[in-house]
């Protein structure tokens, strides 16, 4: 069986499935028939969804037993069905959950609205509700998730009757408009400070509104409430075409709100109308992108006769962690390896840059999800043929742990030194949409698992006959939305053993200064990236459409000023020359972008930036 809700949680983000009656729409079912009756009288259609989003990777799986209370299923002639509704439900969900994720019964509101408001008496509300909730409770649920209310007389009704049949976990989920209300002008406020003190584990949001609108609510509720919060959207709001109901966000959209509203705080996300099996899918690939792989390195030691072993001091491991050692100030050139198989243009490029006495050349690794020559092999080459130091970017995305584990082996035998671990761009972003992802783990698994490697054990805690000697480098963004989000992902990267940290490209030494400040109780030397500006066009690129890259309008008015040509080229050296210098005395060296492999440009930005290097004897 799958671990407890509550265990979930402590342990991290849960993700549900997506909608249940638009996916049976999409399948056949007419609109105006009883959607939760299709347990008894279509199960294999039922099943079917449960399973595809078990398969798209969720964590909790909700029954079809929405709007199966006795209210409601009178207006089909079926209230003497309930109870056989509702655990069919649950036989259904539990059959394509198996033993890997949880089942949730999904419990709604009843249909007419509780006096005073409505004409439902409160006992005539727990004598509907009743039923309902004893069949899903003692079919077995492994909790109770209340969605779509919006009042908050009829949901404390139903709480409490379910307070009195179980101790199972409870979420309670409310339906608010762009404005923050719900159809009754409840708001989130009161909604929140409400319900803060109910026997329940997790309060949030689903339905009525899109990911966008919905970040708002929670990044409102995150004030209110120490709770855990949850995250359900539509897929957009719904556009009517032929008569029809489209609901038309990406399953990429949505995924980037999940990211979002996990960053924010909320801690159960997953999918309303107009969600499908592709868009949890993606949603589950955006988590893995943030805390993936958190179960790897976890292994018990096979063989604990052995002393552990202690990693080679950095000083051992390669030139540049003599130079990081030394307190020497470090030079770089980032070179995105070719499209092709033809290496020598790139050779050319690294011996100019050692000619003028570059430390190392830094070779990502699939940037922004491209295919190009292997970064590992063009690394190789660049110190076989070159004779300068190679720091090779590796990335998490396209290799399980054991080929990663492989490449590593190799990698060392082959004679390289020098890694900066990352997580990887998401293959969306790329010339390859349709690739697939794997992010077995996150940069923080891979530094963990390459310290173990350096200190002669495998990813099974097996021993291995010589340990590695990698010098282990990561990546830090001090423009991050969420500041104290990336430095606690920075403590966690040193904590795994980095050595050394690269941020992504400073444009604002303003944003710098304020990053360094938060960052002075830390030891790691930083190295930081500056990408040298040759265009109005490049700027509107890097600030819109490269990850973690941050233009500030100053900076965008100067460039744009300057259009492109030589004049903006040269302002573009000016802007990053004139960022080196300001952080220069906080900084351990610097990775200069050679913006479409122009290295010449990243030779003049460290001239501007008054950190020229002798030229080679």
């Amino acid at each position: 069986m799958p671990i407890s809700f509550r265990e979930q949680l402590a342990q991290g983000v849960v993700l549900f499935d997506g909608g249940m009656g638009t996916m049976l729409y999409q399948r056949g079912a007419y609109i105006n028939q009883c959607y939760e009756a299709l347990n008894l009288s279509s199960p294999d259609m039922v099943y079917e969804i449960h399973a595809d989003y078990v398969q798209a990777g969720c964590d909790a799986i909700e029954t079809n037993s929405y709007g199966a209370n006795g209210y409601k299923l009178k207006a089909f002639g079926l209230v003497s069905q309930v109870e056989e509704i509702n655990r069919r439900a649950v036989e259904l969900a539990r059959r394509a959950a198996g033993d890997r994720v949880l089942v949730a019964g999904a419990i709604g509101p009843l249909g007419a609205m509780v006096k005073p408001l409505g004409p439902i008496a409160p006992e005539e509300a727990r004598e509907l509700y009743q039923p309902q909730i004893k069949s899903l409770v003692e079919a077995g649920v492994d909790l109770l998730i209340f969605e779509s209310y919006f009042d908050l007389r009829e949901l404390r009704i139903a709480v409490d009757l379910a307070r009195q049949w179980t101790d199972i976990p409870i979420i309670l989920q409310a339906s608010f408009n762009e404005k923050g209300e719900t159809r009754i002008s409840l708001t989130v406020e009161a909604f929140i400070r409400e319900t803060s003190g109910w026997d329940v584990e997790v309060l949030g949001f689903n339905c009525s509104t899109g990911p966008a609108d919905m970040l708002t609510l929670l990044e409102h509720a995150v004030k209110l409430t120490s709770k855990p919060l949850s995250c359900q959207p539509n897929a957009g709001m719904p556009r009517m075409v032929d008569g029809r109901n489209f609901y038309l966000s990406s399953p990429e959209y949505l995924a980037e709100y999940a990211k979002r509203f996990i960053q924010t705080g909320a801690a159960v996300v997953g999918g309303c109308c107009g969600t499908e099996p592709k868009h949890i899918k993606a949603v589950r690939s955006a988590i893995r992108a943030l805390f993936p792989g958190q179960r790897v390195l976890t292994t018990p030691a096979r063989d604990t006769t052995r002393e552990p072993m202690v990693e080679q001091p950095v000083v051992n491991k390669s030139r540049l962690g003599q130079c990081l050692q030394s307190g020497t100030f470090i030079t770089t050139v980032e070179i995105t390896p070719p499209r092709s198989a033809d290496p020598i243009p790139t050779l050319e490029k690294c011996r100019l840059l050692k000619t003028h006495g570059i430390d190392a050349v830094n070779i990502p690794d699939g940037p922004r999800a491209s295919a190009r020559l292997s970064p590992m092999v063009m690394a190789l080459l660049i110190e076989q043929q070159v004779g300068i130091e190679a720091v090779l970017h590796y990335a998490c995305r396209d290799r399980n742990i054991l080929g990663m584990q492989s490449d590593l082996l190799g990698a060392h035998a082959a004679g390289l030194r020098n890694l900066l671990i990352v997580t990887g761009d998401p293959p969306k972003m790329g010339d390859y949409p349709d690739a697939t992802a794997v992010f077995d783990v996150d940069s923080i698994g891979l530094t963990r698992m390459v310290t173990n490697l350096n200190c002669g054990r495998d990813i099974g805690n097996n021993p291995i006959p010589a340990p590695l000697a990698f010098l282990k480098g990561v990546g830090v963004n001090p423009g991050a939305i969420n500041l104290e989000h990336e430095l606690e992902r920075l403590r966690q990267k040193i904590e795994a053993g980095a050595e050394f940290a690269i941020t992504q490209p400073v444009f604002d030494p303003e944003i710098f200064l304020r990053f360094q400040e938060k960052i002075n109780d830390l030891t790691i030397p930083i190295i930081a990236g500056i990408w040298p500006l040759v265009s109005y066009k490049n700027a509107e690129f890097m600030n819109n459409e490269v990850p973690g890259a941050s233009v500030p309008p100053e900076i965008m008015a100067r460039m744009r000023a300057k259009g492109s040509g030589p004049e903006a080229q040269q302002e573009g050296i000016l802007i990053a020359g004139e960022a080196l210098r300001t952080i220069r005395p906080l900084i351990a060296g610097v990775q200069v972008s050679a913006p479409f492999g122009k290295v010449q440009i990243a030779l003049d930005v460290l001239r501007a930036g008054g950190v020229e290097k002798s030229h080679e004897s």
